[in-house]
């Protein structure tokens, strides 16, 4: 088998289908603080689907609404703008990628662990005083370049998980190892080419990376939040994958973020009742 460079994998992104129309204008939409409910909700009403994945939202019984929402206006009203639009957006990615045809790859597993890492993301940003949405977004977002390699580059990643089996050390070791990069760097690709904000394609750049955050920043940046948020993740194996390694945790980036030992008892706690919610509300 012939080498696959990362030109080529970034190639094969512009072959990929776009999000739908609709969603694209979500995402516009969430990015643009002048943007108001009504347009919000006439972006999502012009995409059945797309509607509809916003009244299930608002009427899964995880938000114990005691009425039934009819219309998407009134749910952005009840829930909130930025809530609606991300976690739109996020049912909308979660069913992008049909599952890859490899035994060694669990997509459910996946996602659980995406909408885990998607749910302490935004506990720690909301601690850190980041945009929690964004927050929230960029923790789901953080290993969909995996899927991109898989769906694009089957037989190339068959080898990738191959090895981290016969090697046990985590997925990104083995990419590094076999391809020269990994699934970060395919990743921010996907989320620019998506038109996702360029602080969330920057979180997912450096996931497994913080400290290449340019600036020497001394307060928390997203990266920061989504680095802690899949180590939080893994630990808690929200994934039910028995075989996930807990990645190493960057202190800086764990400093900067600054949660003390009570908080984050009680951060976990939350987010170990919520997550069963989330994955059934999302379908993963």
């Amino acid at each position: 088998m012939t080498a696959l460079s990362l030109d080529e994998v970034l190639a094969d992104i512009h072959e990929l289908p776009s999000l739908p129309a609709a969603v694209s204008e979500l995402v516009r939409t969430l990015d643009d603080e002048a943007a108001g409910i009504d347009q919000l909700a006439e972006g999502i009403a012009k995409d059945q689907s797309l509607a509809a994945r916003a009244l299930r939202v608002a009427n899964s019984p995880f938000y114990g609404i005691p009425h039934r929402v009819a219309s998407i206006h009134d749910a952005i009203v009840i829930l909130g703008f930025r809530a609606v639009g991300s976690l739109v957006t996020a049912a909308s990615v979660t069913g992008y990628f049909a599952p890859p045809p490899h035994d060694a790859f669990d997509l459910p597993r996946f996602w659980r662990h995406g909408i885990g890492a998607a749910l302490c993301a935004r506990a720690l940003a909301r601690s850190a005083e980041l945009d929690v949405e964004a927050a929230f977004t960029a923790g789901l977002l953080h290993d969909i370049g995996v899927l991109v390699l898989l769906t694009t580059r089957p037989r190339h990643y068959a080898r990738v998980l191959e090895y981290r089996a016969a090697h046990d050390c985590e997925r990104v070791e083995a990419e590094r190892e076999l391809l020269g990069f990994d699934h970060a760097r395919v990743g921010e690709a996907l989320a620019e080419r998506w038109r996702f904000p360029a602080e969330i394609s920057r979180a997912v750049a450096l996931h497994h990376a913080p400290e290449q955050a340019p600036g020497g920043a001394t307060r928390p940046t997203l990266g920061d939040v989504v680095h802690v948020a899949n180590i939080l993740a893994h630990a808690l194996d929200l994934s039910g994958d028995p075989n996930e390694l807990v990645p190493p945790m960057d202190p800086l980036a764990w400093r900067r973020i600054g949660l003390d030992p009570a908080e984050l008892k009680l951060m976990l706690f939350g987010i170990e009742q919520e997550h069963e919610g989330y994955c059934a509300l999302l379908a993963a």
